[in-house]
């Protein structure tokens, strides 16, 4: 593999984002198509709007403007860019960086989903999903907790009260609009919304991590208490291998990469928030399964543990993020550096932007701006913290 120039790699994807102002289309987002709406037959049937969705996601073709999916800000998408310019100014305190800061953080707040307990976000389209439908901007665990942690880091550098007053009502949306299933020791994990009581592993473990970054400005000690529940559930779900599925219905039996991340995150930020170091063991199985099983010698991230294609974007980029949150990288830097290399030369374009998926024939190469361009801005921001600090 020839030598990747990682700096003009992301300064290529930053020009493409900051070009279209870090709107765009999204995997999931063909419910928002206007000729879909005006067909109140498909638009009412739970079967054609999953069959809709799948079709947008899986073609590698883009059919979005035929049928009037517009390009759109997604708040998770958002917080990733807020994310990597909070991360990019802890480097250098540039103006430009503090002015997206600003911008983004404001578009955040706009974007709250009201009526709840506490402050939370959703997606910008309808989501039909095989276990339940979401209605647009329905807020989820998953879209609060990245939100939570970028507000987090514009706080610390705005100071503005706004995001501090927003941040210490987060809390309250997880705790009670979020669904609990317990299990027979009377730990409990959480739903991916208030809509729906499924039991996914990482939805679970972003409210326990989220609760946890609060805990700075909370003080809270029955939301770390809270938060081990989670943490014991998900654990005592790990095989002994050290993966997890999914979650536990009967279709999400699946074991993938970045959720694999997701989990691995979660727990160590656990642990170093409480002090309590009863899951290490969890960890140290699930780092090394982690590492073994999800990256091929040539720096290929597999999407599932049994196989390597679709190669989703959203895997290297994870594991960047895995890899320094986890106070790894360092150790794996080579490693980051193969599958980050790997990346690039396959799934980048010459116009900047990643590419969503490399499939073994027909590679989907449409830009999503959430699933793909925040990601890999999100993981590019973390890899320049590890490189230069």
């Amino acid at each position: 593999m020839s030598k990747v120039d990682f700096n003009k790699s992301f300064k290529k994807l930053k020009t493409f984002c900051e070009k279209e102002n870090f709107k765009g289309w999204d995997p999931y987002d063909g419910l928002n198509s206007r000729l879909f709406h005006k067909l109140p037959f498909f638009k009412n049937s739970r079967f054609f709007r999953l069959a809709w969705i799948q079709f947008f996601k899986r073609s590698p073709l883009n059919f979005r403007k035929l049928v009037g999916v517009p390009k759109e800000h997604n708040p998770k998408g958002l917080a990733l860019f807020l994310t990597g310019y909070c991360n990019l100014y802890h480097l250098d305190p540039q103006k430009e960086y503090l002015n997206y800061i600003q911008e983004l953080t404001q578009l955040i707040l706009k974007k709250q989903t009201l009526g709840y307990s506490g402050a939370c976000w959703g997606y910008n389209f309808d989501w039909q999903a095989r276990a339940f439908f979401q209605p647009k901007n329905t807020p989820t665990v998953v879209a609060t907790s990245f939100v939570t942690e970028a507000l987090i880091k514009s706080y610390k550098i705005t100071k503005s009260q706004e995001v501090l007053k927003v941040l210490l009502s987060v809390s309250n949306f997880i705790k009670e609009d979020l669904n609990k299933t317990y299990d027979q020791n009377k730990n409990f994990t959480l739903s991916y919304s208030p809509l729906d009581h499924t039991q996914v592993f990482n939805a679970g473990l972003l409210g326990a991590k989220t609760l946890c970054l609060l805990n700075e400005f909370t003080k809270d000690e029955e939301d770390l208490d809270f938060s081990k529940n989670i943490v014991k559930y998900v654990c005592e779900k790990q095989n002994e291998d050290g993966s997890w599925a999914y979650g536990t219905l009967p279709y999400h039996q699946w074991i993938d990469n970045f959720h694999t991340g997701y989990n691995l995150e979660c727990i160590y930020i656990y642990q170093n928030v409480s002090g309590d170091k009863s899951f290490q063991n969890n960890l140290n199985i699930g780092i090394e399964y982690y590492l073994k099983t999800f990256f091929t010698k040539e720096g290929i991230s597999k999407y599932y543990n049994n196989r390597t294609y679709p190669v989703d974007i959203h895997a290297p980029a994870q594991f960047i993020v895995t890899l320094s949150k986890l106070d790894i990288f360092k150790k794996n830097e080579i490693m980051a550096k193969k599958v980050l290399g790997w990346t690039v030369q396959n799934m980048q374009s010459k116009k900047g932007f990643f590419y969503y998926q490399k499939r073994k024939r027909i590679s989907s190469k449409i830009p999503y701006m959430r699933w793909a361009q925040a990601w890999m801005f999100y993981a590019y921001s973390y890899y320049i913290l590890n490189i230069n600090e």
